[in-house]
């Protein structure tokens, strides 16, 4: 049986997510602060990735939004580093809106960074149609999903400012073939910029910091 969806209800959540939305970024503006949506399946390495950018931007002022169904594992990670940080769980939601980042947003410290990552729930699809009011849209992949994610997902892609493949030490292990994912994503996003990334050691952090122009070199 097909589910009957109501288009209109559909049109007002977007609306008011996008509302929302742009609140966000006023805020974000006001206070100076750079933020990030960071997107990706659950084991990509969003969350290592938000680590290492974090390790090598020095003395400088960063902040995370680690959004999870349940549990603040992500959350106590960054804690851990020393970053401030405010876990958001979804339940049954399969991501972020703005109104669950303007909530997080309320008692967080806004006035103590100048960067904010913000981590969303690990899934390719369900984000797609809920911007958060961030600067830019970072998608994170790992060789682990296959060479395949791009063809089975194209319109998260095609919608990225940046798309990084993470874990590329394991591609041959996996049996995964890079020039299959850059073909892939070049027909999505002919425009767009795809790094190659090993988060867990830094590769490929630099030139990420480098597009998204902050800070960062590489840590001693």
């Amino acid at each position: 049986m097909h589910k009957i969806c109501d288009v209109s209800m559909e049109k007002n959540i977007l609306e008011e997510n996008q509302h929302i939305a742009e609140h966000n970024e006023e805020l974000f503006k006001e206070h100076g602060i750079r933020a990030f949506n960071v997107l990706g399946a659950i084991g990509s390495g969003k969350t290592s990735l938000i680590e290492s950018l974090y390790k090598g931007m020095g003395d400088k002022k960063v902040g995370a939004i680690a959004g999870d169904l349940t549990g603040e594992d992500d959350h106590l990670r960054f804690k851990a580093l020393g970053m401030p940080s405010k876990a958001i769980n979804t339940g049954k939601d399969c991501h972020l809106d703005a109104h669950y980042v303007s909530h997080a947003l309320d008692d967080f410290p806004l006035e103590e960074i100048d960067y904010l990552f913000i981590e969303n729930v690990g899934n390719l699809i369900c984000p797609v149609d809920f911007p958060l009011g961030t600067e830019l849209d970072i998608v994170v992949i790992s060789v682990t999903e296959g060479d395949d994610m791009i063809r089975k997902h194209p319109l998260i892609f095609s919608q990225a400012d940046v798309t990084v493949v993470n874990k590329v030490d394991l591609a041959d292990i996996m049996g995964v073939d890079l020039e299959v994912i850059h073909s892939d994503f070049k027909k999505v996003n002919p425009n767009g910029t795809l790094i190659e990334a090993d988060a867990r050691k830094g590769k490929g952090m630099d030139e990420l910091a480098t597009l998204l122009n902050i800070p960062y070199s590489l840590p001693r």
